[in-house]
């Protein structure tokens, strides 16, 4: 891990997200839980915002772009790795998985707190039998070709985006983020999507005046790609 995270590794069958929150407070920024399966990349890292939770929430947007950076650089040439709004991950249309925030829950909007947690997970062996080419709603990164990456590669690769998200962050604000957030969106044509200071996603049709909101904290209160029955990404 580059010298800003400090890894703490969890057995098999322990959630490296919830295990995160639990330590959050004693732990401090930067400590990232990792669960070595064969299976599945799984990790979270604890963060500490400096700014109202009413904002702060827009930090999964960061962590978002550092994980599909992670995936990309993993990647075989010429995949489509997209985001679908606003947690889920998606490689030549397949499901593999994507990302998680967690906040204190006695944490008012208009307060800074003491830690968000960002978490994510992807899925790296296939779980259901396909046609080369041919997706189902779900995939994994050896069924797209990703060869040898696997739990270490990514969870490595992932802490040094973070990095690079962060200080465009800070040196840009965060336009940068949401700029790099934006592009990584599947496209639709004749819509413009910009992200407001709460990190709702607005839409508006181009042509039209009427706006459509996403709320990001419902949104982020029941992850889409989360099955918490299989815990893991959904197939």
């Amino acid at each position: 891990m580059p010298p800003p995270f400090r890894l703490v590794r969890l057995r098999e069958s322990r959630d490296a997200f919830l295990h995160a929150i639990d330590i959050a407070d004693e732990s401090g920024a930067g400590t990232l839980t990792y669960v070595g399966r064969f299976d599945l990349v799984e990790f979270a890292v604890v963060l500490e915002p400096g700014e109202p939770l009413r904002s702060a929430r827009r930090a999964f947007y960061a962590g978002m772009v550092a994980l599909t950076d992670a995936l990309r650089a993993c990647a075989p040439p010429n995949k489509e790795i997209a985001i679908d709004w606003p947690d889920a991950i998606r490689i030549d249309g397949g499901l593999v998985g994507g990302g998680r925030l967690g906040w204190p829950r006695s944490a008012k909007e208009g307060d800074v707190p003491r830690w968000l947690v960002f978490g994510a997970m992807i899925r790296t062996v296939a779980t259901t039998e396909s046609e080369p080419g041919i997706h189902s709603l779900a995939s994994a990164l050896e069924q797209e070709g990703f060869g040898e990456a696997g739990a270490v590669q990514v969870t490595e690769s992932f802490a040094r985006h973070l990095m690079r998200a962060t200080d465009g962050w800070q040196a840009d604000g965060f336009d940068w983020v949401a700029r790099e957030y934006l592009s990584r969106l599947s496209r639709e044509r004749q819509i413009l999507r910009w992200i407001d200071d709460n990190g709702d996603l607005v839409v508006r049709r181009i042509g039209t005046s009427e706006m459509l909101r996403h709320d990001l904290k419902k949104a982020l209160g029941v992850p889409s790609l989360f099955d918490p029955v299989l815990g893991g990404p959904r197939l």
